[in-house]
Formats: C-alpha cells, structure tokens, sequence
C-alpha cells in the first residue's frame, strides 16, 4: 500500500522547529505591577460601615518577540466607606505566552479571553492576600468569563463599524 503525499506519520519526530502543528503555550507569570493602599489606617478599622466595593479589569496584550506574546491582566478594586478609601489595591499581572502555527485569527481571541483565564486565578489570589494583608477580610473576586466579554466586546465593535460604514454612504 502506498503511503498518500502530504499525510504526516504520527510516528515519525519532527526536528527542533519544523513541526507544522498549531502550538500555545505559557512561557511565565509574573507580577508586574502591585500596589496597595490604606490611607486612612488605623482609623479605618474603627468604621462600623460596610464598604462599597468597585473593581475593574482591563486586559492588554503585545508582542514581546517572535511567536511570543505578553497578556497583561489589570486589576483596580477599591472599598469606599462614606467617601473615604478603606483600601485600594491595583495590580497588573502578565504571562508571557507562546504561540506558533496558529492562525492569525485565531491569536487574538486566545490572547484576550483564553489567557487572561489562565491568569485569573494567580491574580486572584494576589489581590486576596494583599487586602488581607492590610487587616481587611481578604477579597473574593468572582470568576470571570472572558470568553463571553471577549464575544460581547467583539460583537459591539463590529456593530460600530457597520454603524460608522452605514453613516459615511
């Protein structure tokens, strides 16, 4: 039986940087930016209010080298009594992430909803140490899915520019 051309033989290895599969992978985590405030100790830890609670995300991503990618992770929460911070903690935590043979249409959903995923639960933690390290009861982020902000943010920017190209005609 003759073998068919352009079949690969799962058997046979590749050499060192000729394999033609899609591959992802994280190279490193990281800390990149930390900081946590508490301005108003130690009165603060006589206030009988609950706080409010405001936290933010933003996610970036760029290309650090070939087939390397670094996606940033922010993170912003605050807790308000009054008026007044009891706390402020922001951090941006980054992976370095490597991607080879992967359609460029498909880096950057991986990039944006895919790793910050990855990220998420060792920023997680961070951000819950740290607030606990400041005399607070730590700070339990829900699980986010980035999957779907990712489609959500997606979607309203595709309809921007239908909007923008419907405007113009």
């Amino acid at each position: 039986m003759a073998e068919e051309e352009g079949t690969i033989d799962a058997g046979v290895t590749q050499p060192n940087g000729q394999d033609e599969g899609p591959q992802v992978g994280m190279l490193a985590q990281y800390v990149k930016d930390l900081s946590f405030e508490n301005p108003n100790a130690p009165m603060v830890y006589q206030w009988q209010e609950q706080p409010q609670i405001d936290v933010q995300f933003n996610i970036g991503s760029n290309v650090v080298g070939e087939d390397v990618y670094e996606v940033s992770l922010k993170i912003d929460a605050r807790a308000v009594v009054n008026g007044q911070t009891a706390f402020a903690v922001e951090l941006v935590y980054a992976g370095l992430f490597g991607i080879r043979n992967v359609p460029a249409e498909q880096i950057q959903p991986f990039l944006f909803a895919e790793a910050p995923r990855l990220l998420f639960p060792f920023a997680r933690r961070i951000v819950s140490d740290a607030v606990r390290d400041g005399n607070f009861p730590p700070l339990m982020l829900e699980p986010i899915d980035f999957a779907s902000l990712y489609l959500q943010q997606a979607q309203q920017a595709q309809e921007l520019a239908t909007g923008e190209t419907a405007g113009q005609a």
